[in-house]
């Protein structure tokens, strides 16, 4: 039985699942390099509930500071997209609000903030699904 436990997510709980204040204090502290770990987390996360590799932190970082933020901005929209659809996939709620809040979020450099809905999104997984 407690095997079935550990298995019951596409990607461990520990892993996935992550304290928003802490992410957020730990970003703060570090100077955002805390934040850029917690980003890679939050795509591997979503990548495996949507078995798939549809998110890179490589790709995202390197054209990140190509395009000066501007690819950046249009994966804080990707991103929330796929959270809303590992959400409706689950039969869970979803708010399609989610990738325009992110969206304005980066837009005003408060890219922690972002981080930080996404990763309760992303909580609202755990324990939600049976």
């Amino acid at each position: 039985m407690e095997n079935f436990m550990l298995n019951q997510y596409p990607y461990p709980e520990s892993e996935g699942e992550r304290s928003i204040m802490i992410g957020i204090l730990v970003t703060l502290v570090t100077c955002g390099i805390y934040g850029l770990y917690w980003q890679y987390k939050q795509m591997a996360t979503l990548n495996a509930w949507l078995k798939r590799d549809e998110y890179s932190f490589w790709l995202w970082f390197l054209l990140s500071i190509i395009t000066c933020g501007i690819f950046g901005i249009y994966y804080e929209y990707k991103m929330a997209n796929g959270i809303n659809k590992v959400q409706a996939d689950n039969d869970l709620v979803f708010d399609s609000n989610l990738p325009i809040i992110c969206v304005l979020l980066a837009i005003f450099g408060i890219g922690v903030a972002s981080l930080a809905i996404q990763q309760h999104q992303i909580n609202r997984l755990y324990g939600q699904i049976p």
